[in-house]
């Protein structure tokens, strides 16, 4: 009889809920298809009657990005061209002329020509400007031109450049190109081996592998994992690559949907390769996703100290969905949480300013987890350093600079002028700063603070309402000031300025592998981290 009651009393519940849920999805359903067919509407007449003649393709392309990109920067639609694009990124493999090209308006910039690949045999070098491709003029051409130099392996594409005010002309025979995302390792002293892990690709955790066996096999003892300048890429990599160091059957990442079967926890699949060894993973603004989940699991766990300055802050988990006629979807399905239980998402992209630009999450709203051993870490602004170093951390003015491309411009001008016979021994002087100051002024450098921005807000109120002429006088004055504490912020960012010019400028003489080299001796953060692996119980004290 009791069962009989639970069964006439489960099957209204059921009812009901069936009822709401699918009432709620048939809302869904309608909003959708009413927008949908307001949409295709709009589409087909826009393309009917608009006074010139349309591009469909390039209109649809544009209005399905512009609507992503009010959700995240992550979220993105990606067009048969743009797929083939993500593969090499995730692969790293790809046919071309072995270049990281900037493409502007009117030409194509050799941003870094990789050593002996088919630009550099060809002679091309940072900062040479193509203008043509196959008689092809940039300028003009109204697709993507940095699809003009690909092609297939053992073809040939003739170009004509620019180098310091002079034309050339150079033809360069395509290739299969493999980037490594392990593109450095080597030994810094006797003890110390220093790995370089550049994008989370489906090679990473296997070149690390083979970099971490080679290294102890020419002895090391202690390890530096460079995560610097590394965007990220793929979760299950970056759980390989912490797998090296930790047991298996260890939570390594948690992640957490509105879609339940997206809610995965990721543990250590394999047997590590040593579990004891020191080690110091380096990190900066720039290293995110993939490389947050290592040193942020690393740190979590007491496996690693963590030098540098805070990372990028990306917690957001992306999966790619395939569309119709080769095109895809590539759309956030979850937030991921370290071990400790905490995310390091730092931009809030549902709620945002005025400009529509994400809200930094306040720092007063963190949330405060522990370590494996008891420490205390935080969520909410990236992986916080357990020894953070100033000069990793660009600030404002620095950011600007690079924006505008003027340290890498500045080294082109340096790198034909300039001979240096020994770059083991370089370094930027005071003269150069000033000659770089002095670069900046010339190419009209200026930017726009936030101070300098509400004090034109105030200004521009006081016009409106007749006020103004009393606050002129002040009003100048603060301007002025203003204007000197930018001009004093340069001077201020010496030190940093300075290192990112160097750093530029000695890729130019001797490639990355080169400048990876220089770093051994003079980088700041590799000498940090030499002397934190150098003393054992110092080390050790970082972890407790």
């Amino acid at each position: 009889m009791k069962t009989f009651l639970k069964r006439k009393i489960l099957i209204p519940i059921v009812a009901i809920t069936i009822f709401f849920t699918g009432s709620a999805f048939q809302n869904d359903f309608f909003e959708i298809a009413k927008q949908i067919e307001i949409f295709t509407t709009l589409f087909k007449e826009l393309n009917m009657n608009y006074v010139d003649d349309t591009n469909p393709a390039q209109l649809m392309d544009t209005a399905i990005k512009s609507m992503l990109d009010d959700l995240d920067p992550y979220t993105k639609y990606y067009n048969e061209q743009d797929v083939e694009a993500e593969r090499i990124r995730q692969t790293g493999d790809y046919t071309g002329i072995g270049a990281k090209v900037r493409t502007l308006k009117d030409k194509l910039v050799i941003v870094e020509p990789y050593k002996d690949y088919p630009a550099d045999k060809a002679g091309l070098k940072a900062g040479d400007e193509i203008i043509t491709v196959n008689n092809i003029d940039v300028a003009t051409y109204k697709e993507d031109t940095g699809d003009l130099l690909k092609g297939a392996a053992n073809s040939t594409v003739n170009v004509t450049y620019v180098r310091q005010g002079k034309q050339y002309q150079a033809t360069i025979k395509r290739s299969e190109i493999e980037i490594d995302a392990v593109p450095y390792f080597s030994m810094i002293n006797d003890k110390v081996g220093y790995i370089v892990l550049s994008k989370f690709n489906s090679k990473i955790s296997a070149q690390t592998a083979y970099a971490i066996k080679d290294l102890k096999a020419q002895g090391a003892k202690r390890l530096i994992l460079d995560l610097r300048n590394n965007p990220g890429g793929l979760l299950h990599e970056a759980v390989n690559v912490v797998n090296l160091f930790v047991p298996k059957g260890q939570l390594v990442v948690t992640t957490k949907s509105k879609v339940k079967k997206f809610n995965k926890t990721y543990y250590t699949q394999k047997e590590p390769l040593d579990t004891d060894i020191p080690l110091v993973v380096l990190i900066n603004g720039k290293s995110a996703s993939a490389s947050e989940i290592v040193s942020g699991s690393l740190q979590d766990l007491d496996r690693a100290v963590i030098v540098g300055s805070r990372s990028f802050g990306k917690g957001l988990v992306q999966r790619p969905k395939k569309l119709t006629y080769g095109t895809q979807l590539k759309v956030t399905i979850s937030r991921y949480y370290t071990p400790s239980g905490r995310c390091i998402q730092a931009l809030d992209y549902w709620n945002r300013d005025e400009e529509g630009n994400a809200i930094r999450i306040d720092k007063n709203k963190y949330n405060e987890f522990k370590t494996k051993n008891g420490r205390t870490v935080f969520d909410g602004g990236g992986v916080l350093p357990d020894e953070q170093m100033a000069i990793t951390k660009n600030s404002i003015i620095t950011e600007e600079i690079l924006n505008d491309f003027l340290i890498f411009d500045y080294a082109t001008t340096y790198y034909y002028k300039n001979n240096i016979e020994n770059i083991e021994n370089f370094a930027l002087t005071d003269n150069d700063f000033k000659a770089f100051k002095t670069y900046l002024k010339s190419n009209n450098f200026t930017f726009t603070t936030e101070t300098e921005k509400a004090l034109n807000n105030v200004h521009e109120m006081a016009v409106k309402e007749a006020l103004d002429d009393n606050i002129k006088q002040d009003y100048n004055k603060l301007l002025e000031n203003l204007n000197n504490a930018k001009t004093l912020a340069i001077d201020e960012n010496k030190s940093q300025i300075l290192a990112l010019l160097t750093d530029e400028i000695v890729k130019r003489y001797v490639y990355r592998e080169g400048l990876y080299d220089y770093y051994k001796t003079h980088n700041p953060e590799i000498k940090k981290a030499t002397d934190i692996l150098s003393n054992l119980n110092n080390y050790n004290g970082y972890l407790r």
